[in-house]
């Protein structure tokens, strides 16, 4: 359900009952300030977010692999290549 953020702050105990159900969604002037979900919702996504550390940290672990078995990228030189669109 969604509360503007004066509705929330007088009915707190409905709300904290009602985030058993769904979450419950605070807006301030249209936009959203705070979501309360339930103690097992949040234990998951904070599992799910140690599982899924983004790009920098896979970034971190294949650069280290890339160290441990001293692994090197061949570059090759660069060159002139034809532009068919350039007359």
């Amino acid at each position: 359900m969604n509360w503007n953020i004066e509705d929330a702050q007088q009915n707190w105990s409905t709300v904290l009952q009602a985030a058993a159900q769904e979450p419950q969604l605070i807006y301030e002037q249209d936009h959203l300030i705070a979501a309360i979900v339930e103690p097992e919702a949040f234990q998951e996504f904070l599992a799910w977010k140690q599982q899924h550390s983004g790009l920098p940290q896979a970034l971190k672990e294949l650069r280290q692999i890339c160290l441990e078995e001293n692994y090197t990228l061949d570059i090759p030189p660069r060159q002139n290549r034809p532009e068919p669109f350039v007359q």
